[in-house]
């Protein structure tokens, strides 16, 4: 059983990032810019952005972040969006999330322009994704296909059982397998027997915020297992979605939680703002 480390290539793609975020200054003076929209008290969240933050920091980015109160507007967030979009010095724009139960975050999401879309969420964004063009793919499923480059795991032809189908993970992570040649099934909260699906497979990415959801006798010798999820267990602990401690002994890869998909989603996101940085001082050459 190897362990996916997250953690140690996430810092190898970080250093890279910064290196070529140096280069792209001395060589056109544009430094790569993020800015983040807050909304709210959640305390998840607030942890997320402050580590994006440090990241920027790190790799010599400038980065915004508009924290707004959870009774704002969805006009003000509209137009804060709107100024973003204009601003020649922001390159990505990253609507944290869940918003508040009164603002459309679909509307917003489709607010962000598609070329400062750094999180994939955009529907431009997704449609290429899903027609295997080149567009800003999801910061999550983009990091789990890092890690499997990295490991050298070809995809070509493997069972792959994708758990959850959210527009954020589940879903761009198979498409992202199916453009890698896997043969790929989603499951999802109505699957009638997951078990069934998931014990055959070679490789299992899941991502449903369940704790202790794939157990031992779900997956076969030898398989991969792409833990996804994060959660807080009863005595404070970060766990997944699997249980660890008895499923890793069965695999031939597995990534741990923390430590495994967590740190590749915010390198992700760096490297997708350091390609939309690359993308605007080009087009203004």
């Amino acid at each position: 059983m190897q362990i996916l480390d997250g953690k140690a290539l996430s810092k190898k793609i970080e250093e890279g990032v910064a290196t070529a975020a140096s280069e792209l200054k001395e060589r056109t003076g544009r430094v790569p810019g993020l800015a983040v929209i807050l909304v709210g008290n959640d305390p998840a969240s607030h942890a997320y952005v402050g580590m994006k933050k440090k990241a920027c920091d790190r790799a010599g980015f400038y980065s915004v972040t508009h924290e707004m109160p959870e009774t704002i507007s969805q006009e003000a967030i509209e137009q804060t969006i709107e100024m973003m979009n204009g601003n020649p010095n922001i390159d990505g724009i990253l609507v944290q999330l869940p918003l508040p139960p009164h603002i459309d975050t679909t509307r917003l999401l489709e607010l962000v322009a598609p070329h400062k879309d750094v999180d994939g969420f955009h529907p431009y964004n997704a449609g290429r994704l899903m027609t295997g063009l080149d567009g800003f793919v999801p910061c999550t499923p983009l990091g789990v296909m890092e890690l499997f480059a990295e490991y050298e795991i070809d995809l070509t032809g493997k069972d792959a059982v994708v758990v959850g189908a959210s527009n954020i993970v589940g879903k761009p992570m198979a498409a992202l397998l199916l453009n890698a040649n896997a043969t790929v099934t989603i499951t999802h909260i109505h699957t009638k027997d997951l078990k069934a699906h998931t014990q055959n497979a070679d490789i299992v990415l899941v991502g449903a915020g369940v704790i202790n959801l794939i157990k031992e006798d779900m997956v076969k010798e030898g398989a991969i297992v792409i833990d996804i999820g994060i959660n807080r267990a009863p005595d404070g602990r970060l766990v997944g979605d699997v249980d660890y401690e008895n499923v890793a002994p069965k695999c031939s890869y597995i990534t741990p939680v923390p430590g495994g998909v967590g740190p590749m989603t915010i390198a992700m996101l760096l490297k997708n703002t350091l390609k939309a940085a690359e993308m605007h001082a080009q087009e203004r050459q």
